[in-house]
């Protein structure tokens, strides 16, 4: 039977008496555990700040976007053919029981000007619901009403970015910019809402109202049509209802035969928060996946010490045996060496890669997560290492002959 106690003081006893060789054994593994934490914990920081951003939007938010045109035979995308109108959006909120409100939505690139100063920046046409939709608040000023729309007024709502760039230190209320050469006055100023889920500066941005964008700064060569539909349903659990009443509502407005295609395409924020988490969580196995291969590096370096250190204690191990030690002594006692080896490394590893991911998010705006199934998954694939890579070393060490051992020098 195996003497774990005596086994285990033994394989401690060497580790202490060779300390700098321990320590630069461990070392790639402590690099290993580490790397692994702060990819992990970037991947999961990303992925927890992409879904909150989502989230924040309302899981009860749809859109409704155009249909795809064809060219040459290839289908373009959504979008890309005029489908959906000002009176589809009207009619949704109207015929929909599940849908709370609705907006159209048209989104163009323009120049705007004020004084000497120019800006190139989103131009955005909406209704008034809009920015309840898409949880926008205003800073100050007001917001858009039904008049601006149905008079297809020359006003505009503005975003931080647009009055740092244009504005400077002045005050942009009711002051007049230029789009397209078209005078617009600013009624109100837009909360600052920072980088969207796909790194866009969501405050680079001016909504106009809707029937302005197409009258006056699109020059769309199809009046009354709109990109897409933003659509809030009543609640979370209504957005299956919402999405069969807006298809059959659509269907019908757009006379659509029974077994011919929607040109409309309805997309909701759990579909598109549910694909980001894959995609992020894809990204976090890749990264993690990366820095597992410098852990590999280390469990060869524990291999490579831990046969040189047989070679060097040939002598000792032939001792051990002479004295009463079996084959298995000798195994698990370098087994033991090596485990606690890559577990110590482990250890130092799990806080230095704990220390390096709170420098990197006190010290720059990437955000970080640190979970402790990332630190239990690098502990454990540590000891595996250990195992797995010193286990030849120990079989080497047990398959010694014991005289030849003992003349060994």
């Amino acid at each position: 039977m195996i003497d774990l106690n005596s086994t285990f003081k033994i394989a401690t006893k060497s580790l202490r008496i060779n300390k700098m060789r321990s320590m630069l054994t461990s070392l790639g593994i402590i690099i290993g555990v580490s790397a692994v934490i702060i990819m992990l914990a970037v991947g999961a920081g990303a992925s927890k700040k992409i879904t909150d951003q989502l989230s924040s939007m309302g899981s009860n938010v749809l859109t409704v976007r155009s249909g795809s045109s064809t060219s040459g035979g290839l289908k373009l995308g959504a979008g890309t053919q005029p489908t959906l109108t000002l009176k589809d959006a009207d009619a949704i909120p109207k015929e929909c029981p599940a849908v709370l409100m609705a907006s159209p939505f048209t989104r163009d690139g323009k120049q705007v000007t004020f004084s000497n100063q120019n800006w190139s920046t989103a131009i955005v046409g909406v209704a008034p619901n809009y920015l309840l939709i898409d949880d926008w608040k205003i800073a100050a000023g007001r917001t858009l009403n039904d008049d601006d729309i149905n008079n297809s007024s020359k006003v505009a709502l503005v975003g931080n970015t647009v009055v740092i760039n244009l504005f400077g230190d002045l005050d942009p209320l009711d002051k007049t910019i230029r789009i397209n050469g078209i005078p617009f006055k600013i009624v109100g100023l837009l909360d600052t809402k920072g980088q969207g889920s796909m790194g866009v500066d969501q405050d680079d941005t001016i909504m106009i109202p809707i029937t302005t964008a197409q009258k006056k700064v699109s020059g769309t060569a199809f009046p009354g049509m709109v990109a897409s539909i933003e659509v809030k349903a009543v609640s979370s659990d209504a957005v299956s209802a919402a999405e069969k009443q807006m298809t059959d509502l659509l269907r019908i407005r757009h006379k659509i035969g029974k077994n011919q295609e929607d040109d409309f395409r309805i997309r909701n924020m759990t579909e598109i928060i549910n694909q980001m988490k894959e995609a992020t969580k894809t990204m976090a196995i890749l990264l993690g996946s990366i820095a597992s291969v410098s852990l590999l590096v280390g469990g060869i370096g524990i291999m490579n010490i831990m046969l040189v250190s047989v070679t060097e204690r040939t002598k000792e191990i032939g001792i051990r045996m002479a004295v009463g030690a079996n084959s298995v002594d000798i195994r698990v006692q370098f087994l033991i060496e090596a485990l606690l080896l890559s577990i110590l490394g482990g250890l130092v590893g799990v806080a230095t890669g704990l220390i390096v991911s709170k420098s990197i998010a006190a010290f720059s705006d990437t955000s970080i997560l640190v979970t402790p199934f990332s630190i239990i998954l690098s502990l454990g694939f540590s000891a595996i290492i250990g195992i797995a890579f010193g286990y030849y070393p120990a079989h080497k060490a047990s398959l010694l002959n014991p005289i030849d051992a003992l003349r060994y020098e």
